[in-house]
């Protein structure tokens, strides 16, 4: 059974940083593409970054790029979420969510929520002002 949990969230001050988990249990992980996922009261759920375990390939969302950055432990089956310079509109609460991993282009989008087969319970991050 595929398991994705998500820890790390909490309150913090504009600035600040968090680092947000996604365990993995139940696939091969090296086949998988993880991706964060976050969605704000009122608002549709967006892709914030990504990233193909194979390969390393990453993907940012223009509105975290330079401030967040994916990254995995392969060994703990683990993808990591820093986020820093974190801003009011930032709040939300994060997924991850997991895909079968390809190959992909350097300039390439993580693509959409309905690729992600795969879905943790989410983490609230809450960033005052």
């Amino acid at each position: 059974e595929v398991q994705l949990v998500e820890s790390g969230g909490g309150l913090v001050q504009a600035g600040g940083s968090l680092r947000l988990s996604c365990a993995a249990s139940g696939f091969t992980f090296d086949d998988y593409a993880i991706g964060w996922f976050r969605q704000a009261p009122g608002k549709e759920r967006e892709g914030v970054s990504c990233i193909t375990i194979s390969d390393g390939w990453t993907y940012y969302a223009d509105s975290v790029k330079g401030r967040f950055t994916i990254s995995s432990d392969n060994a703990k089956n683990t993808v990591y979420l820093q986020m820093n310079s974190l801003k009011p509109e930032d709040t939300a609460v994060y997924y991850c969510a997991a895909k079968l991993g390809e190959p992909m282009p350097p300039d390439a989008t993580m693509g959409h929520r309905s690729d992600f087969g795969s879905w943790g319970q989410g983490t609230q991050v809450t960033v005052s002002s």
